[in-house]
């Protein structure tokens, strides 16, 4: 688990969009997405739930956000 993954997962939060998220943290959408996933691997749940319109926080990523945000 690393910063730049937790600001990467605070960004889609915030912005309910990879592709925001990514403009926002001047990063590409694959890199920030894989990162993310790698985040979720390590965290043993999906953070959020992906449509195909939209990007919203799981259970797990409700609880674990405040979390995230404290430690950035």
């Amino acid at each position: 688990m690393t910063l730049i993954q937790l600001k990467f997962a605070s960004a889609v939060a915030r912005t309910t969009s990879f592709t925001a998220a990514a403009a926002e943290c001047f990063v590409t959408q694959p890199s920030l997405s894989n990162a993310v996933a790698q985040l979720e691997d390590e965290m043993g749940q999906r953070l959020f739930v992906r449509t195909t319109r939209k990007v919203g926080l799981t259970p797990f990523g409700e609880q674990m956000l405040p979390e995230i945000n404290r430690v950035l």
